[in-house]
């Protein structure tokens, strides 16, 4: 059974104790601002079963929100569509009091301190994705692909998934005898169908136990080998190198060494195709519910960011955004979640089943909103003289 538990202090508030009514009044009011009702009858609105939410999200803002979710204290019948019009209205950037000095903390946090170091690489590995393959395979798609699908002309996950590897192989050119790097190969999907459909050898590198047994024993049919490693000591020269929603985790003083890595690795008539999330404006604070609970140590870049340090490392030769297909990849993990729960639940607890939902759900409103943006950057080295012609 798998545990997530709170502050004991919050144990301490009565749920017959006196509403605070300042704080209840001013979260109605800023919700006021995304048309979102308490105790409304709308899909999106929220239901009130803990008068203790006001001050919880008082004094902690959206962990606050999300731990109360947690513990059963409020609910929505469509928590995509309430994180959509939260989002939509900019209200975490209206937070006041203990919950904007929390907020601003974290921001100097992630300006100060490593938080990505090599001592640390591991976690989000062991928090994440060793939680068990079963959750993931009964969620994902028959690749395994846990990032955003390329839904153009596709019915249904699968087929957004194939597009979206089909997609990137041919940005990167593949052609048979390659040697491609995929640095966060995650359970192994883009080595399969690399090395399944464009006969290119693939060396998948991964912090996770758990994928990385799976996805050696989902390859070992195929020239692909998977490795338990982190990026910074990787060594050798590629042909293509590849990365797939594992930027996230890399963090703001991590972004230099990791695109020297790449210069580093990548031969001069390569091409490095980077897969992100990523944020318009820079953000320097990380999303304290998911920090916590999710993707521990993870903070979602910037075009700034991105630009910044790479800039002299690498070409720029093509950047494509289709953020909006996250939203749509989200609410299909979402169900296959939701229908799957009578067997995962004998392996998770209910505080685990509203925890995984209200993560799968505000994403989706995330992306739905249009903060959130999901972007694939092809690179050549800037020693190259090859002519990139973009692919769609």
């Amino acid at each position: 059974m798998t545990e997530y538990s709170f502050n004991d202090a919050e144990k301490s508030y009565s749920n017959s104790a006196p509403l605070p009514p300042l704080a209840r009044r001013f979260q109605q009011e800023l919700l006021d601002l995304a048309d979102v009702k308490l105790n409304g009858d709308r899909p999106w609105d929220i239901t009130v079963h803990d008068n203790r939410l006001f001050a919880r999200v008082a004094r902690d803002g959206s962990i606050g929100l999300g731990e109360s979710y947690m513990d059963g204290w409020w609910d929505s019948e469509r928590l995509d569509m309430l994180f959509t019009q939260i989002l939509g209205a900019q209200l975490n950037q209206k937070l006041i009091g203990t919950a904007r000095i929390k907020l601003a903390f974290s921001a100097l946090s992630h300006m100060m301190f490593n938080f990505q170091s090599l001592a640390r690489a591991y976690q989000v590995g062991e928090v994440h994705y060793d939680i068990g393959n079963q959750l993931y395979e009964r969620m994902l798609d028959p690749y395994m692909i846990y990032s955003c699908g390329y839904w153009k002309g596709a019915e249904n996950l699968a087929q957004a998934q194939e597009h979206k590897l089909d997609l990137i192989c041919r940005k990167l050119q593949l052609e048979p005898g390659m040697h491609l790097l995929d640095i966060g190969c995650g359970w192994g999907g883009l080595a399969l169908y690399a090395a399944k459909h464009y006969g290119v050898k693939v060396t998948g590198i991964t912090i996770s136990r758990e994928q990385q047994k799976l996805a050696a024993q989902r390859t070992r049919d195929y020239d692909v080998e998977i490795r338990l490693e982190d990026y910074r000591h990787l060594t050798g020269k590629f042909d293509r190198i590849v990365s797939v929603g594992m930027f996230e985790h890399v963090g703001r003083k991590n972004y230099r060494t990791y695109f020297e890595v790449v210069n580093r690795l990548l031969k001069k008539d390569g091409l490095f195709l980077l897969h992100t999330i990523g944020e318009e404006p820079t953000f320097d604070a990380a999303d304290r519910f998911i920090s916590k609970y999710i993707f521990p140590n993870g903070k979602v870049p910037s075009r700034k960011h991105i630009n910044d340090h790479s800039v002299d490392l690498l070409r720029l030769e093509d950047w494509h955004n289709f953020g909006p297909d996250y939203d749509t990849t989200l609410m299909a993990w979402a169900k296959n979640f939701e229908q799957s729960w009578p067997e995962l639940k004998q392996d998770y607890n209910d505080r685990f089943y509203r925890m995984w939902r209200y993560y799968l759900y505000s994403c989706a409103g995330y992306f739905r909103s249009r903060e959130g943006q999901l972007w694939q950057l092809v690179y050549s080295h800037p020693q190259g003289q090859r002519v990139y012609h973009s692919v769609r």
